[in-house]
């Protein structure tokens, strides 16, 4: 009976304290940040990510710097236009954690909305995350090269993952994926699943004829992309054209911006915080001489003129040269709430233009559409006449000089916010010419890469290439590997 007691005693103390250590386990909980979350509610998150992290804030700042679409005249775009710091790690250092922080939870989603595991009907938000993925991997092979993936994402699993040659992403990762995600986006929506893209999903509002658009446009931009290293790249892009985009108002454009500090566009918050950035002259030299009308939509006028900076030779200040009118910190109304193009319907044209003039077919349609489309994508008029009268005749019979003029007019379509795919371009094909000096000069060159960031060089030293950002050009720009 004592013993009874006894156990019976220390059963209640045990049952007492079992349930005081629940109690204070869900006071603790965080209900705020649950510890599982559907891929559906993930979405938003990526999203976002998406278009500020990975293409609308250092990358993005940077290759226009480097395109010479803008100069930088203070601060660290000064170091970056006159060659002093681009070698510092620090450089693209929170673009990388915070790429590799959306990839994780894009694979986390891709995970979830598989076959085996926990969401297996939800193909949708599975196609959307795969093309996410593709996306954000390719900016990040883009700007650094190789890079981790097949051993990354996994946490404590695998700390030091290896880095995967450039050419295995793109062939058997990044292509594949954007084949994935149109496969899935033919399947049907359940009823739940379309409500609740109607507000999760920012970009399209659960359209997946526009997510499937989106993929195949993509799929056109990364084949154009190996096209000097894989031949069979350019029919394979041409083949994803015709069911890419069809009009200005199909682009994969971000628009969720608001007047709020933390809710502004990137590029508009970037002139406000710093105002490190003015208009360049290469841009601008480029414009005047064909004439073009977009000159006053571009840029904002200093003592009643346009003056512009030139790269590598700019005098510091912050006031000395004209600036972007797209990210003009005087005019919050617009510049905080312009939208971040991840693809546009301008570029898919451009693409189209570019393929056809290398095979000697008639480009001149594709190449009217994508500067009509350039123009109205900033809801501009007048992209005919000023194709029909000066562009136009700057088109002959060399397949050379064609496509330098496709590559120039795209060029100064993507003027700012576009800088990324710009700058792929630059280094694909070499067009346009650039002019500031540091790239001639022996000690520096023209920056053909990001270099790899300070959290790599701690935590990952022996599995990450030793580069040269001047030299060592990415693997499809024709580098080795």
């Amino acid at each position: 009976m004592k013993r009874w007691k006894y156990i019976a005693g220390a059963f209640i103390a045990f049952s007492l304290t079992a349930c005081s250590n629940k109690i204070m386990d869900d006071i603790n909980e965080n209900l705020n940040d649950p510890k599982d979350v559907t891929a559906i509610n993930e979405l938003p998150s990526v999203l976002v990510e998406t278009a500020v992290g990975t293409a609308g804030t250092d990358i993005a700042w940077y290759a226009s710097v480097f395109i010479e679409h803008n100069v930088g005249t203070w601060g660290q775009m000064q170091d970056a236009d006159t060659r002093v710091g681009v070698t510092s790690s620090s450089l693209g250092n929170n673009n990388w954690n915070s790429a590799y922080d959306n990839l994780m939870i894009l694979a986390d989603m891709i995970k979830k909305c598989s076959p085996s595991g926990t969401e297996p009907k939800n193909a949708a938000v599975l196609g959307m995350a795969q093309v996410l993925m593709a996306y954000n991997l390719a900016v990040v092979t883009d700007v650094w090269g190789q890079v981790p993936y097949s051993e990354a994402l996994r946490g404590l699993e695998i700390p030091q993952p290896k880095y995967d040659k450039q050419q295995d992403i793109y062939k058997k990762v990044i292509l594949p994926l954007l084949d994935q995600a149109i496969a899935n986006f033919a399947k049907p929506v359940s009823g739940d699943i379309e409500q609740g893209l109607a507000t999760k999903d920012l970009l399209f509002h659960g359209d997946i004829d526009l997510w499937t658009k989106s993929a195949w446009s993509l799929k056109a931009r990364y084949n154009l992309h190996l096209i000097n290293v894989d031949p069979a790249s350019a029919d394979a892009a041409a083949a994803a054209i015709e069911k890419g985009f069809a009009s200005t108002d199909d682009g994969m454009v971000f628009r969720v911006y608001n007047s709020s500090a933390i809710g502004q566009n990137p590029w508009f918050q970037f002139a406000v915080d710093r105002n490190l950035l003015c208009a360049g002259k290469t841009l601008y030299d480029l414009m005047m001489a064909r004439q073009d009308p977009r000159v006053s939509a571009y840029f904002t006028l200093l003592n009643g003129v346009v003056k512009p900076a030139p790269s590598g030779t700019a005098t510091t200040g912050q006031a000395n040269y004209s600036q972007s009118k797209f990210s003009n910190r005087k005019t919050p109304a617009t510049s905080a709430l312009e939208p971040t193009p991840l693809m546009t319907y301008h570029e898919l044209k451009f693409i189209e233009a570019e393929l056809l003039a290398k095979k000697g077919a008639d480009f001149k349609p594709a190449l009217k559409a994508a500067v009509v489309a350039g123009f109205e994508y900033h809801k501009l008029t007048g992209g005919e006449a000023y194709f029909d009268s000066h562009v136009l005749p700057l088109l002959g019979n060399v397949v050379a000089d064609n496509v330098k003029e496709i590559i120039t007019q795209k060029y100064i379509a993507f003027y700012e916010a576009e800088s990324i795919e710009a700058y792929n371009d630059y280094r694909r094909t070499g067009y346009p010419q650039m002019q500031n000096p540091k790239n001639i000069d022996a000690a520096y060159g023209f920056v053909q890469r990001l270099p790899y960031p300070t959290s790599e060089e701690s935590a990952n030293s022996q599995n990450m290439p030793k580069i040269s950002v001047f030299k060592d050009k990415i693997w499809w720009a024709g580098g080795k590997e």
